[in-house]
């Protein structure tokens, strides 16, 4: 089946939509060099600040969290590519206020190969940079070898959650302390019911049938083992929340942040009538949600299905979820 998407040559996606979306947002971020996503507020920060990459064709993420109280500047690679080292290296730089750098990475083969690679040049040049990687898949291995677990939209709270620790003036050791107390404690698990076409080669990222959907689904089409037959929403979410509740070993009066991010093609009807069942279902067990978002915040192209993303909460990490911030894409 032919393609059909508004773009023009294939070669110029990345580029074009960056320029458009500076456009869309120029009261709060600049297109840089290198296809670096700039806080306009960059220049006047007296703290420490975030840095982070990825590939293109995940809108809003990665660069729709830059601007205040998040990220300050997003290293944008091709579509589903990540950025080269050297145009990292130079955004960390350009970010360096005189407080350190927290480099943020989602864990991926290219976004890592880069991120490690950074981290060499950045060792080389004496630069004060701590980078924390999010890596909260459940559907592909275990927490005990949690180091090979996918990156999926755990990113974005953690960009929130950095960002007001670090506005609050902390230092740079006390922003990565809590980054990776956060992502150390949370966990996503996604579910695909179509798969997405890549925008510049109109190949299929995941083929599956009319009656299939498939739990564990990866960023980028890749299988997570759970291929079935489709479930309604409440089985699914059951299904899901189940698996997450596990993973965390979340006990009767723990408090949790849950997410439902679409991932491209999934309504929000949809969206809230599995959220709906996640709430009764935590309820019986006496599970409290204390922070949420249900929307898209990391999308993969017009991909069928949602990530159900939960962490552990306490009064610290919700009071800098709660903070102020002003991005494209998050408000509070």
């Amino acid at each position: 089946m032919k393609m059909k998407k508004f773009i023009n040559n294939p070669e110029n996606l990345t580029p074009e939509l960056l320029e458009g979306f500076a456009e869309a947002h120029k009261e709060l971020v600049t297109l840089g060099e290198n296809r670096m996503i700039i806080n306009n507020k960059l220049a006047e920060a007296d703290r420490v600040t975030i840095v982070t990459q990825g590939g293109s064709g995940h809108e809003p993420a990665i660069s729709g969290f830059v601007g205040e109280g998040m990220v300050d500047i997003s290293v944008v690679g091709d579509v589903f590519a990540a950025p080269g080292p050297q145009a990292c290296l130079d955004a960390i730089k350009l970010a360096d206020k005189g407080k350190g750098v927290l480099y943020i990475v989602l864990n991926h083969a290219g976004d890592m190969l880069t991120g490690n690679l950074t981290m060499k040049k950045c060792a080389k040049e004496g630069l004060n940079v701590i980078k924390v990687v999010t890596q909260e898949d459940i559907a592909n291995a275990p927490r005990s070898n949690a180091d090979d677990r996918r990156g999926l939209v755990g990113c974005i709270p953690t960009y929130k959650i950095a960002g007001a620790a670090a506005a609050e003036g902390k230092s740079l050791e006390e922003v990565a302390a809590i980054a990776r107390r956060f992502a150390d404690n949370m966990a996503t698990l996604a579910v695909a019911v179509s798969g997405a076409t890549h925008p510049a080669t109109g190949s299929l990222l995941a083929d599956l049938g009319e009656d299939e959907m498939e739990i564990g689904m990866g960023q980028h089409g890749e299988g997570g083992g759970g291929r079935q037959t489709m479930k309604s929403a409440d089985e699914t979410a059951k299904i899901m929340l189940d698996g997450l509740l596990a993973d965390l070993d979340i006990k009767e009066g723990e408090k949790i942040m849950l997410i439902l991010n679409g991932t491209g093609a999934t309504t929000l009807m949809e969206l809230f009538i599995i959220y709906r069942r996640c709430v009764s279902c935590l309820k019986e067990k006496n599970v409290e949600i204390v922070a949420n978002y249900v929307g898209e915040l990391l999308t993969v192209q017009e991909q069928a299905g949602f990530q159900m993303f939960m962490a552990k909460m306490d009064d610290e990490l919700l009071h800098y979820w709660n903070a102020p911030c002003n991005t494209p894409y998050m408000k509070k």
